[in-house]
């Protein structure tokens, strides 16, 4: 495939009835010189109240922001005008979010990756009235890990995460390895999102409702950014990447080929650190790497599309994403342990039950998203194989509060550095995957959990479904239709 940078994303109104690209005849500020200083999120402060920690998260529309030099562009954001704060937590707190809608609809947020009771999940049961608070609780009870927020209404999720409802959970295990964690210095997030602007800077929505894939944009931000440089001062940097894209996959590295390590995948830590030169992510997916720099150097992160592609898999592009600027001199690093800590694959039982989905062009095992059916039903800490068989398209699948394993991609072991803790996989056209997942043991019959593609345009089409995890024994008791959400006061 022809290598393109962000500048020269050439004449996308041919995909447009494949891909759902956008068609315009504007392709953006022209020369980006990658001067914006790369904006970091800041961190929540949380509230201490009788040994709960209360985060206060207002959801806002019609925000001004300034991407595009001289030009003004709407958003929304949480707390701010474009994105969210930084929510960072400890194993073992109690928590407790305020998440007051101020849109003039109805939303959600929805806490990606977080192992909670299922009516604290914030999916599409857990509606946001405009003007209402909704105040889940709940003890972060897991390993160590990046998670994020995001708006999970059923069919309009495309749009709130687009205009900008995101944000970043951080989850820290005070017993952990000792790895880079000065937030914003040498453990630095990126919430990476291709977007397109109309000449007067306005996002263009064109593309989110519509084609194969929904949106796929020119322009990229880097938490909000565009065209950033960050200042290196450390030997050693640990970047949070995610993919808060509403369709399209990055192939991340460095444009001199440089080597760096994986350290973590969506869930947690790797057992040990994987050396590779790209790491690739699907919407929704996460990996921590760290990389090492040399004084006075400069480095460019960017995206590499596959040299061969299927028809009618995700259109990928060559992006470039984020200057690196080492200062002189560097402050020294302590060396990346050679163990990590994370927890070992653990295999799934002899007769593990197994589960079947069937993916289509917006159907998994046939059916549309259905608020009143439950699909699954799942006895608490079970030890299950779900095998998705893509029989279309690309997709990927998204599993609510349960952290799963690749076992297989097409027969075949994953990579390495996709082998740890993962809540969501991308399956190419025709491919089929094994995953081994491990369920928590909140119960709840009424309330369930989703599961569903991340590609924010099939999910909106109905592109997911239902379970619910019950007191083992009980499965065949359990209806299999349930009331519609209901608002939150």
């Amino acid at each position: 495939m022809k290598r393109r940078s962000v500048l020269l994303i050439g004449a996308l109104s041919g995909l447009a009835a494949t891909t759902g690209s956008c068609s315009s005849d504007w392709e953006g500020p022209n020369d980006p010189e990658f001067t914006n200083r790369l904006r970091i999120p800041p961190l929540a402060d949380p509230q201490p109240t009788a040994g709960v920690k209360r985060f206060s998260l207002d959801l806002l529309a019609d925000r001004r922001s300034e991407f595009l030099p001289g030009l003004t562009t709407k958003t929304w954001g949480i707390n701010g005008s474009y994105l969210g704060p930084t929510v960072r937590v400890a194993r073992g707190d109690r928590v407790q979010m305020a998440v007051t809608n101020r849109l003039n609809e109805a939303t959600t947020l929805h806490w990606h990756g977080m192992r909670l009771p299922a009516k604290m999940d914030g999916g599409p049961h857990q509606m946001i009235a405009p003007g209402a608070t909704w105040r889940p609780e709940w003890t972060i009870n897991q390993a160590a890990a990046t998670t994020w927020f995001h708006p999970h209404l059923h069919e309009k999720t495309a749009m709130h995460v687009y205009r900008g409802l995101a944000g970043l959970l951080l989850i820290d295990d005070p017993n952990g390895p000792n790895l880079p964690s000065d937030y914003g210095v040498d453990d630095v997030p990126l919430i990476i999102q291709d977007k397109r602007f109309d000449r007067d800077g306005a996002l263009n929505t064109g593309g989110v409702n519509s084609g194969t894939f929904g949106f796929l944009g020119n322009q990229i931000l880097v938490n909000g950014t565009y065209a950033p440089f960050f200042q290196v001062r450390t030997e050693l940097v640990r970047f949070r990447l995610l993919n808060a894209s509403n369709a399209r996959v990055y192939r991340l590295g460095f444009a001199d080929g440089r080597q760096f390590q994986v350290i973590a995948t969506d869930l947690g830590l790797l057992e040990r650190p994987v050396t590779v030169d790209r790491v690739k992510l699907s919407p929704g997916e996460r990996a921590e790497i760290v990389v090492r720099f040399t004084t006075g150097e400069q480095a460019m992160l960017d995206s590499r599309g596959e040299n061969e592609k299927q028809a009618n898999d995700i259109e990928e592009e060559d992006f470039q994403l984020l200057k690196l600027i080492a200062a002189a001199p560097l402050t020294g690093s302590a060396p990346l342990p050679d163990a990590l800590g994370g927890d070992p694959a653990e295999a799934p039982p002899a007769g593990a039950h197994r589960r079947t989905f069937v993916l289509s062009g917006s159907e998994i095992n046939g059916k549309d998203m259905d608020m009143t059916r439950i699909d699954e039903v799942v006895p608490a800490g079970a030890h299950e194989i779900w095998e998705i068989d893509n029989t279309t398209y690309a997709h990927n699948f998204h599993i609510h509060e349960v952290p799963f394993r690749i076992l297989e991609i097409n027969g075949a072991a994953p990579p390495a550095y996709q082998q740890g803790p993962k809540d969501t996989v991308f399956i190419p056209k025709n491919a089929k995957v094994r995953l081994s997942a491990r369920f928590g043991t909140y119960t709840d019959p009424v309330s369930p959990y989703m599961y569903h593609c991340h590609i924010l345009r099939h999910e909106d089409k109905g592109m997911m479904g239902q379970f619910v995890v019950v007191e083992p024994g009980t499965e065949d008791r359990v209806p299999r239709t349930i009331g519609s959400g209901h608002d939150h006061d």
